[in-house]
């Protein structure tokens, strides 16, 4: 195996950075064949893994949280040179959140992970894929294997992208209470699977491929990564005094026995605002994407992963 690193020097606030030459000492004493790329700016590693595997490499490690995961994904699925299955992938996770690798329990044990990677175990998951509107108003197409979120989830995330992502565990906690205030509640249609729907004013709208997010919340309990179903909860209003007496069902997977939340699955979901000139705000793996109509749709065990 001969693995294309990607690693984000700046992820868990330059944890990578700080971590470098002890993971580059255990790559060399363990036998490891590879070459690195750094990333240096937004997007770069999705650059990077769609050139890599033009290129024929085949095994891809990145290095980093869920935004270096999304990206690389996202390359992954984005190129057209092969099949994803083609290509096996594996995270070695540092950072705070690494919401994807807790599903999995990858270890962030650098000597552990490497340990892990010398004798694989290969899994399949379904990729989610979603068709939104960025806010230049221009059409696009976006990947992610972890949780999307809408309404509250994205404004939340933009709010965290504009003010800076605190480094700490509950780091979206913390935002969740601080923006909370200033959020007004988001009007819209869901359809999903074309004949189910509901119209009302959403707290937040999740599709989950797998169930955490946000640093260990459940707000997709229901999510299995390799059902070939989509996760989709969503609230209805309430009040912000409900809301924060609520925070314990985020953590423990009971937020669906919620009077105002609903969770189903579904093959296919579609968001809809009531008015477009009030925005939905969409956000994937953590990362501020655009605003609805947004689709999502799904790509049954199409990422390979190296566990």
């Amino acid at each position: 195996m001969f693995w294309y690193i990607i690693a984000n020097p700046a992820a868990g606030n330059g944890a990578v950075q700080r971590q470098w030459p002890l993971i580059e000492q255990q790559l060399q004493v363990m036998g490891f064949s590879y070459t690195v790329q750094f990333t240096t700016h937004k997007g770069h590693a999705t650059q990077l893994a769609e050139n890599a595997i033009l290129r024929g490499q085949r095994y891809l490690l990145g290095i980093g949280g869920d935004g270096t995961n999304f990206e690389i994904i996202n390359g992954i699925m984005q190129q057209n040179a092969v099949p994803s299955t083609d290509i096996h992938y594996a995270l070695l996770p540092v950072g705070t959140g690494n919401d994807w690798a807790f599903q999995y329990r990858i270890t962030h044990n650098i000597t552990q992970r490497l340990t892990q990677l010398q004798q694989p175990e290969i899994r399949f998951q379904d990729v989610g894929q979603v068709d939104f509107m960025q806010f230049d108003g221009q059409p696009a197409t976006r990947y992610f294997a972890n949780v999307a979120g809408m309404a509250y989830d994205g404004f939340v995330a933009q709010k965290m992208e504009q003010n800076g992502k605190p480094a700490a565990k509950l780091a979206y906690l913390w935002a969740v209470g601080r923006y909370l205030m200033e959020y007004s509640l988001s009007k819209g249609r869901i359809v999903w699977d074309t004949h189910h729907r509901a119209e009302d004013a959403f707290y937040t709208i999740n599709v989950g491929i797998c169930k955490y997010s946000g640093g260990g919340m459940q707000l997709v309990p229901h999510a299995i990564p390799d059902d070939g179903l989509l996760a989709l909860t969503f609230a209805r209003s309430m009040s912000k005094v409900e809301v924060l007496a609520q925070t314990f069902r985020f953590y423990n997977g009971t937020l669906l026995q919620h009077r105002q939340v609903t969770g189903v699955q579904a093959t296919t979901v579609e968001v809809h605002p009531e008015d477009p000139a009030v925005p939905i705000l969409l956000e994937a793996d953590g990362e501020v994407l655009g605003y609805a109509p947004a689709v999502f749709s799904l790509h049954p065990k199409a990422l390979k992963i190296v566990l």
